[in-house]
């Protein structure tokens, strides 16, 4: 009884080190593949912002931010939502009223 419990414990402890592993190197994939502040030229931006806003109803809308933004910060999130921190300056520009201005 008091093995199954040992191989139990270690168990879980090997799965445990080995998702904070595979995050660490989720999070290591996305900053070294191209994305985060300045990755990007200012022609690449119209490309990147097609591809940002391809699946939404508000085609038109993205585009215009996505492009505004991409101009400003050099950088587009990778995806078509969220994983807006790999890009701070896209993450934290803010509309008048406080909410998130880039897509």
């Amino acid at each position: 009884m008091a093995k199954a419990k040992l191989v139990f414990v270690l168990l879980v402890a090997a799965l445990f080190s080995i998702s904070i592993v595979m995050a660490t190197e989720t999070q290591n994939h996305l900053d070294t593949n191209g994305y985060g502040p300045g990755s990007l030229r200012s022609y690449q931006c119209p490309s990147q912002c097609t591809r940002r806003c391809s699946q939404t109803q508000f085609h038109k809308p993205c585009m215009f931010f996505c492009q505004k933004c991409c101009a400003k910060c050099l950088c587009v999130p990778p995806g078509f939502y969220g994983n807006k921190a790999v890009c701070p300056c896209y993450n934290n520009w803010k509309t008048k009223r406080g909410g998130p201005k880039c897509p």
